[in-house]
């Protein structure tokens, strides 16, 4: 960094011009010119005109270019490089696309330009560039916006270069800012205003005007929320509150949907569907579909069958086809519930006043409209009553000089020169200098006695009109009168009915939302329960697939016999008889749990996200696994951690996820075993290394959630714990045929049934030894599971590749080994490996 220095000069010559700085001074001083520069240079529109520099400098070019509503359309181009040119030397990309919003119909509420050709769409396609488009003003901001411009009634400043002026605010006659609303995200701080109907933001106005102290609750009857081009509901409450009276909230938006029968195809029966007419505001279409058609795909919302775009230019219409056993209402709960369907509206209501950003309460940003009306209306009274008393001084002149015509033409006859004559008519007839010029210049059809009339005619009515400016400013009761006038005026030109419609209870159904929709999550899970048939089972695929099916149904699929490797519905991880009802735990990568809701799978079938809490969308499930009565439940970590957790702290979880186990940066959990004091635990790493050793409170305590736990194995670098498990003592003691063992795969398909007799008791810490000596060079172990302690008798393993291929293995036909052995090779098919072993839980 630089050191401050006085009276030392730096450089070649000693150029007294460079003085040194300290470069945190330096850096704040930039900084700060350039926040200020996005501030009120860019990304915050002006309360007074509703407008962004940018959009207001495009409007002015366009007004200078007279591009009217009643010429033709002038190509983009030519307005981006005006506009570039003369008033905003910026990226031509960023003016173009503020051109682009203002034409936007779903953009903005009133558009402000007038748009021919193709301008992009709700579905989010990119506008035609700009050499092929065309635009013009549109009426509401030539006759609202652009109709005073030239009245004096606003200040106007140099531009970028002083070759140019511009205005440093349009004279607006109606609120934009509220109007279209205004997003921007400048340098700290950031504005998002939701645009509004006109003709209740004018009612307001004029509610204002006449009684400036309105009560709160009135002026929110008059804006009861606001009103988006896209139609939409507005859910009332809070939200809505917050923002007009605070400044700021959160309004809650929602699509508009209604249940229909629809015929899928001919010579298929008709069907449910839900029909979406109107979606909320910047939401695209396009959009929304894609991602609902990915949470169908992996089961998070069920019930649907097909998702048909049948917008056109009438209007929009998505269906969502519904399948013949799902209930309508909960697939459109789900809609709203799990996508953008339902969303909410951040509103921000920071704009310019006097240069400052200032957070504006509904009432403050109204009145700052009204003082800014008020004053443009006083300077264009002014600038009316100058040019009625000028042309009034003209004409009183030539009314005198054709009183004395005669006297007239002599002095003008007799005079050398022009200047001779005007000095010569201001002494003889009394004339300002002025006067004297208009009877210089006045043609000879002016001394017919019809032009005489003419004059007198105009003289009377110009003394009336002075009369009447004068008295509007001197009676601010008649200018207020005045501006009442007008702004009923354009809500007549102007106005149009609401297009969102506002639901009122709008707390109620955001908090309903919030609870997933559950307001009685226990009460409809044993609802849910009870309409399930109690010789059922619930299944559980490695894909995550949640399914409740019929004893006979289950027996048709022969999940517990061998199978070949192929192309397979995923292996089944678990299957249990509902009338135990269960209770699941569903552990994420991220250490945190959640209970498995999957009672409501009865009603609908799905993936595992879908009965699990939103908090987890999008963590990785790694283990679902029944709650044990007693015991612990141990937690494995890819650093070589293991954690052990009393039974106690799983039985009153909530609805929510919990977080079990923190992790530090790259390590995930791998493996959730249930055990008891005295069980033996095995572990295996990914380079074929497995540690035994026994379960208790000496090696392994239990402990606490926020914990990370012992290191139970260490590791050499690059190593990973892949698998593990838990043997009881029963199963352990074991000898002879029904010795227990363990099942190690490595992904290039080598594997082995080892025998835990043959590993040897370590202690916490230890290396432990080699379980499988890999055959392959870069192969690597994928997985240790227990079959034994998974299914009781069960002689079936499942195997899941990384390209979904399966197969189940009669372990029967597959020899015990003490360490020394290297087991089987699968032959598996080119580019796929093993990911996982599958033991059946039942």
């Amino acid at each position: 960094m630089a050191e401050e220095r006085s009276g030392e000069s730096i450089g070649p010559g000693n150029d007294a011009r460079i003085e040194p700085i300290a470069l945190h001074l330096e850096m704040q001083r930039s900084y700060l010119e350039y926040a200020m520069s996005v501030i009120v240079g860019r990304a915050l529109p002006d309360a007074r005109d509703g407008l962004k520099p940018v959009q207001r400098r495009i409007l002015f070019a366009m007004h200078e270019l007279g591009l009217t509503p009643d010429r033709p359309y002038r190509k983009c181009a030519r307005v981006v490089g005006d506009v570039l040119g003369k008033y905003h030397p910026h990226g031509d990309q960023a003016v173009y696309d503020a051109l682009v919003r203002q034409v936007q119909t779903f953009a903005s509420r009133h558009p402000l330009l007038d748009g021919h050709g193709n301008f992009g769409s709700v579905d989010d396609d990119p506008p035609a560039a700009m050499r092929y488009t065309e635009t013009r003003l549109a009426p509401i901001a030539n006759e609202a916006l652009l109709d005073e411009i030239g009245a004096d009634t606003v200040d106007f400043a140099a531009n970028f270069d002083g070759s140019q002026q511009e205005p440093t605010v349009l004279p607006a006659q109606l609120p934009f800012l509220l109007l279209n609303g205004c997003t921007g995200i400048a340098v700290g701080m950031a504005t998002n205003i939701p645009p509004h109907n006109l003709g209740e933001v004018v009612d307001a106005l004029i509610a204002l005007v006449h009684k400036p102290e309105l009560s709160d609750e009135k002026l929110l009857e008059l804006v009861p929320g606001p009103d988006f081009p896209t139609g939409g509901e507005v859910l009332v409450g809070q939200g809505v509150r917050d923002t007009y009276l605070v400044g700021r909230g959160s309004i809650p938006m929602r699509g508009v949907a209604h249940i229909e029968e629809v015929q899928p195809g001919k010579g298929r029966h008709r069907r449910g569907a839900v029909v979406i007419t109107e979606l909320p505001y910047q939401l695209s279409k396009a959009g929304w579909i894609e991602k609902l058609a990915e949470q169908v795909n992996d089961g998070k919302i069920g019930g649907i069958a097909d998702i048909r775009d049948e917008s056109d230019r009438e209007g929009m219409r998505v269906v969502v086809e519904l399948r013949r056993d799902a209930n309508a209402e909960t697939v459109l709960a789900d809609l709203q519930r799990r996508t953008a369907l339902q969303s909410n509206f951040g509103a921000i209501m920071l704009a310019l006043v006097n240069g400052q950003p200032v957070q504006l309460n509904l009432r403050r940003l109204l009145q700052e409209f009204l003082d800014y009306r008020e004053l443009t209306l006083i300077r264009r009274t002014r600038h009316a009553l100058k040019r009625c008393e000028d042309r009034l001084e003209v004409v009183e002149g030539l009314i005198k000089a054709l009183h004395a015509l005669q006297q007239v033409i002599a002095l003008i006859t007799a005079a050398p020169d022009a200047a001779s004559a005007r000095a010569a008519l201001q002494v003889q007839l009394d004339l300002s200098e002025r006067q004297a010029d208009a009877v210089l210049s006045m043609p000879l059809r002016r001394l017919t006695g019809l032009e005489q009339e003419s004059l007198l005619k105009e003289a009377a009515e110009l003394a009336v009109e002075r009369e009447r400016l004068r008295h509007l400013l001197d009676d601010r009761t008649v200018l207020l009168d005045t501006l009442v006038a007008e702004l009923k005026a354009l809500r007549k030109r102007f106005a149009t009915p609401r297009r969102t419609r506002l639901v009122e209870g709008g707390d109620a159904l955001v908090a309903q939302r919030a609870a997933a929709i559950r307001p009685n999550a226990e009460l409809q899970r044993q609802q849910a329960f009870g309409a399930l048939a109690p010789e059922s089972r619930l299944l559980i695929q490695a894909d995550g697939a949640v399914k409740i099916l019929s004893a006979q149904m289950l027996g048709r699929l022969h999940l517990d016999e061998p199978i070949q490797l192929g192309e397979h519905p995923a292996p089944a991880r678990l299957i249990l008889p509902i009338s135990e009802q269960p209770l699941l735990l569903a552990f994420t990568g991220s250490g945190r749990v959640a209970l498995l809701r999957w009672e409501f799978a009865g009603q609908q079938p799905g993936k595992l996200e879908r009965f699990l809490p939103d908090s987890i969308e999008g963590e990785a499930v790694v283990q679902v696994l029944p709650l044990p009565r007693q015991g612990s439940l141990g937690l494995l970590s890819s650093d070589g951690r293991f954690k052990r957790l009393p039974i106690e702290e799983f039985q009153e979880l909530s609805g929510r996820a919990t977080t079990v186990l923190k992790l530090k940066e790259g390590v995930t959990l791998q493996r959730v075993v249930a055990g008891q004091e005295g069980d033996t635990l095995i572990v295996a790493t990914s380079t074929g290394r497995v540690l035994r050793l026994s379960l208790d409170e000496t090696q392994l305590p239990l402990m606490g959630r926020a914990a990370q736990g012992p290191l139970l194995m260490r590791l050499l670098p690059g190593e990973q714990l892949v698998g593990a498990a838990c043997l009881t003592a029963a199963e352990t003691e074991t000898t002879g045929a029904n010795q227990s063992t363990v099942v190690v795969a490595t992904a290039s398909g080598q594997l082995k049934r080892l025998l835990v007799s043959s590993l040897r008791p370590c202690q916490r810490g230890d290396m432990g030894q080699i379980g499988l000596r890999l055959q392959e060079r870069g192969d690597y172990l994928v997985d240790l599971q227990s079959p034994t302690s998974a299914a009781v008798g069960s002689a079936v393993l499942g195997l899941l590749t990384d390209k979904g291929w399966s197969c189940r293995i009669d372990l029967n036909e597959l020899e015990s080994e003490d360490t020394s052995g290297t087991g089987i090779n699968l032959k598996l098919p080119q580019g796929q490996q093993i990911q996982e072993l599958i033991p059946l839980i039942n």
